[in-house]
Formats: structure tokens, sequence, C-alpha cells
């Protein structure tokens, strides 16, 4: 399985086991992927490492004094680290 953390300003716009929507927005360098409808934002992942899936599960939320953060979990392989 395969985790991506996502910045959340609110709280409450989602639910840790809730099915989650992503969509991907490709720059001409790096993309990156939103939880739809526009509730979260991923950090720059390289082209190599684009999501193959567009669904995903919401495993975690942490709440930090620079605001909510969200794990969601792909049924795809992970990235392996570098």
């Amino acid at each position: 399985m395969r985790e991506i953390i996502f910045k959340m300003e609110r709280p409450g716009l989602v639910e840790v086991g809730q099915t989650v929507d992503v969509s991907e927005s490709v720059t001409p360098v790096n993309v990156n992927y939103m939880i739809e409808p526009a509730v979260a934002m991923s950090g720059l992942f390289k082209f190599t490492e684009r999501l193959k899936s567009r669904k995903g599960v919401v495993k975690e939320i942490i709440e930090n004094d620079r605001g909510f953060y969200v794990t969601v979990e792909f049924d795809e392989p992970d990235i392996p680290k570098r």
C-alpha cells in the first residue's frame, strides 16, 4: 500500500475510513494531488512517482500547530525510498 500525506486547512472535511477521490495537477517539472472537492493538497512528486489510483482511503488525520495532515492509503505499491 502506498501512503500520501495531504495538508488540510480546516477540521472535519474528511473522516478516517472515508474513501476519497483525488485529482492530479501537472506542471512542467512535477505533479501534485488534491482530495476532491478541494479538501486538501499533497506535496510535489516527480513524474516517476505518479499515482496510478485516483481513489484512496483516509488512514489518519493529525493536527499540529501548522494545521491538519491527512494520510491517505492507495491500493498500489509504495515508491522505494532513496
